[in-house]
């Protein structure tokens, strides 16, 4: 496949990292369902869906959604977050899953491809950093990318890709699925 655009793309959006963390603290509590690929992962990863397929009631259709789904809604979750749903407001993009994704201290996930998760096939997968810390490694492509809290990325995902916490906190990302569009495109061309 011929790529348009880089594996990463750091996005000219910033968000403030003290209200996504306020929003996170609020959530925190709720139900976190473990990623359901057991062998992609070791410790703790667990996920929060925020936005999931319509009529989705099994916690793993929540999270990641069939191929074919075609209509997404907000979870309840979503609705005690203010300042995510204003981030989310920020995307002139359809948003499909919409989750926070924690990989607790000490766990790792292993290296591994998601299939049709590029832009160049139409869906991007964006993450902004909530809590993280200096021993989160994240590769992709075997290249570290540092993501602070509150900046926003395009990862292609499809590409190989790891992510190690060796520190003692974990690590809590917001991670958006969306669907290309002109702005999007406009994003991650630089010409914002």
């Amino acid at each position: 496949m011929r790529y348009v655009y880089p594996d990463r793309v750091r996005l000219p959006l910033v968000f403030d990292p003290v209200r996504l963390r306020a929003d996170l603290a609020t959530l925190a509590a709720g139900t976190w369902t473990p990623h359901f690929v057991p062998q992609n992962y070791s410790g703790d990863w667990g996920v929060m869906p925020l936005r999931a397929p319509l009529g989705a009631e099994h916690p793993i259709l929540q999270i990641a959604a069939m191929p074919d789904a075609r209509d997404f809604v907000d979870r309840p979750a979503l609705q005690r977050a203010p300042y995510l749903r204003e981030v989310l407001s920020h995307f002139d993009c359809t948003l499909r899953s919409v989750r926070l994704m924690r990989l607790g201290p000490g766990s790792c996930i292993r290296e591994h491809r998601d299939l049709g998760l590029c832009a160049e096939d139409g869906l991007a997968r964006l993450h902004i950093p909530i809590l993280t810390n200096s021993q989160v490694r994240f590769e992709v492509n075997r290249d570290p990318v540092v993501m602070a809290p509150g900046e926003v990325w395009y990862l292609r995902l499809s590409d190989p890709h790891r992510v190690d916490n060796a520190g003692a906190d974990a690590r809590v990302h917001l991670v958006i699925d969306a669907e290309m569009s002109p702005w999007l495109d406009a994003q991650l061309r630089g010409r914002a």
